[in-house]
């Protein structure tokens, strides 16, 4: 009896301890430290991280960590959803039947599914409240198994929510990090050959006829190896030696000196010695700044995805190979237009003909948009990092032999394609869009320089500044002074004009225009 009275005892005051009431106040605060301390820790981190990004100009990466903080604030508030709206949800009943449709895992028929669900619920009251404290599950579940019915989301489901959430942000901030790495280690080898460029002073005649004649034996070379050759006629085995140069020398030597020579001859002619390695180290910057986020449509996949992962159909495998087979046709299309190039070159040119340069156009891309490549490579990296969470989630919350795991067969050629994927578009994929890219009709307003939009914006200030000190004072009422007003007024306003266009229609006219701008402003502040 005694026995008996002491464990009825301990299952009444279970609801007690379960209570933050009757919590020892030093458990409440210890744990509120910790997880207060965690996260100021991580805040002060990427501040600290957005402060030494700003101080070396790496504005492009500045803005992809805010970018990265707003898709962790996105992914906090939806946590927060769920915990605010776990008890209404929690309190929704549905018709047992409706749980017999669509379900990860088997069940043997619709009545024991009903029947191992109202085990399950009779269970929460007694195992549940004594391990995991959810007291109010049990009671909602309990009131809707009276009605013949079962909860919509049990309380335990949504804190498994909280969980995949987590999981995700934590890949996903590892693998943008991975991305970034392994993308500019990919694009610092290619510095060796800009310098190996820009040590050959290129000779005056060249720079008034923009002309570029001192790399003509890359040129030849890349001509040699891109449309020369029995194979160069059949369009089969010119697709086929795109698809497999991907793999193991996606950009060459003689590759990255006839682009950059194309790219420099048609927007830069007047400066040969321009520093194409610096800007493509900032178009990858700007690159990555897009593809580090979350956009709707890839939460519109992560959605799609857990409405379709249904026992027997094998979602979570067969949909892995979407982002490889994505993978392998962005990699082909853009080897390919590299061959293109070589080939249109090849077609023009002539015996005798000193110069071959690459010219740049749009009609190689799909739809002739070269930017529609980059959403294809940003989905293919989140949906990359996507299934990853999603293993590493089913693995944390439900163990190993769970049925959403499947098989060992399905679950080992999983994680060998998410490691080729990361692999294989951080360090060749993505850098080589950001080359090929460039051989559009357009550049990217990363080829404006730091010091020029500086000097742009810097000039409007100072523009600005001169106008609001001259209108004070009785002589600004002067003819001459309002004359001398209107003119700065005009400058200022061009140029802000001249770096939004610059910024926003990237052309060699805009480019001009800036430079002929700056120069004016050199010019204007001598004399002044």
């Amino acid at each position: 009896m005694a026995s008996s009275s002491s464990s009825s005892s301990v299952e009444g005051g279970e609801g007690e301890y379960s209570s933050l009431e009757y919590t020892p106040t030093w458990v409440v605060a210890g744990v509120c430290s910790l997880i207060v301390l965690i996260s100021l820790c991580m805040e002060r981190f990427l501040h600290h991280l957005g402060k030494v990004l700003k101080r070396k100009n790496q504005e492009a990466l500045f803005e992809a960590l805010q970018k990265l903080k707003e898709e962790l604030m996105l992914l906090g508030f939806i946590s927060l959803l769920l915990t605010v709206f776990q008890g209404l949800i929690s309190k929704i009943c549905i018709p047992a039947t409706l749980f017999n449709h669509m379900l990860p895992c088997k069940r043997r028929t619709g009545q024991e599914g009903v029947h191992h669900y109202q085990q399950k619920n009779n269970s929460l009251s007694e195992g549940l409240m004594a391990r995991r404290h959810l007291l109010s599950e049990a009671a909602n579940s309990e009131q809707c198994t009276k009605q013949g019915k079962v909860v919509l989301l049990s309380i335990e489901a949504l804190h498994h929510l909280h969980i995949f959430i987590f999981v995700l942000a934590l890949v996903h901030v590892i693998f943008s990090a991975t991305t970034m790495i392994l993308g500019g280690a990919k694009v610092q080898r290619w510095k060796q050959w800009e310098d190996i460029i820009r040590q050959v002073k290129p000779a005056p005649e060249e720079v008034l006829e923009k002309r570029n004649v001192r790399h003509a034996h890359h040129h030849q070379e890349f001509i040699q190896e891109h449309a020369r050759g029995f194979w160069s006629k059949s369009v089969i085995f010119s697709w086929l030696i795109s698809f497999f140069k991907q793999f193991y020398a996606s950009v060459s030597k003689s590759d990255y000196m006839a682009l950059r020579s194309g790219f420099i001859m048609t927007h830069w002619p007047a400066n040969p010695n321009f520093d194409f390695h610096k800007y493509m180290i900032r178009v990858l910057e700007a690159d990555f700044k897009k593809v580090v986020g979350i956009s709707w449509y890839l939460w519109a996949f992560v959605v799609i995805f857990l409405l379709l992962n249904i026992d027997g159909w094998h979602t979570y495998f067969w949909i892995s190979f979407l982002p490889l087979i994505l993978l392998l046709a962005v990699g082909t299309k853009l080897e390919h237009i590299i061959t293109r190039l070589a080939q249109e070159v090849e077609e023009k040119w002539k015996p005798g003909l000193e110069e071959l340069v690459v010219k740049p156009s749009d009609e190689h891309f799909w739809f002739d948009r070269p930017n529609a490549v980059l959403y294809l490579i940003h989905f293919i990296l989140f949906q990359n990092s996507f299934e990853i969470a999603f293993f590493f989630w089913i693995w944390s919350t439900y163990g190993f032999d769970s049925c959403i795991m499947e098989k060992v067969g399905y679950i080992v050629p999983r994680l060998i394609f998410g490691v080729i994927i990361q692999v294989l578009c951080s360090y060749s994929t993505l850098p080589l869009y950001a080359l090929v890219t460039q051989m559009g009709s357009t550049f990217k307003s990363a080829i404006f320089h730091e010091h020029m939009q500086l000097g742009l914006l810097g000039w409007a200030e100072n523009a600005k500044k001169k106008r609001t000190r001259g209108s004070h004072g009785l002589f600004s009422l002067l003819k001459g002074k309002k004359k001398e007003d209107l003119r700065e007024k005009q400058t200022e306003n061009m140029t802000i004009n001249t770096a939004h266009h610059v910024e926003h229609q990237a052309t060699s006219d805009g480019i001009a225009e800036a430079s002929q701008l700056m120069y004016s402003m050199e010019m204007e502040n001598r004399t002044s």
